[in-house]
């Protein structure tokens, strides 16, 4: 995305060259600074309180990983029918 935007700044029209400058360092310090060090680090400090979800918020759905696999049941065979 940041090699997209600096062509922009390949371009003759001004207007072109300030959106595509501007677009390039706003995507690079997103992906860098937010992405890659705030947020992991915000991450950290906050622990548990991360996945906190308000009373007000509690109509949403709850999305929980599956449980683990139940093993089969013994199959139990039947006793043999006497023909009469």
């Amino acid at each position: 995305m940041v090699g997209v935007f600096f062509v922009f700044a390949l371009m003759p029209i001004l207007d072109m060259k300030e959106m595509g400058v501007g677009l390039a360092v706003a995507v690079l310090i997103d992906a860098t600074i937010v992405r890659a060090v705030l947020l992991p680090a915000s991450m950290t400090l906050l622990g548990d309180a991360n996945w906190y979800l308000p009373k007000w918020l509690e109509w949403l759905p709850r999305l929980e990983p599956p449980a683990a696999p139940r093993k089969p049941a013994e199959r139990v065979e039947a006793p043999p029918v006497p023909v009469a």
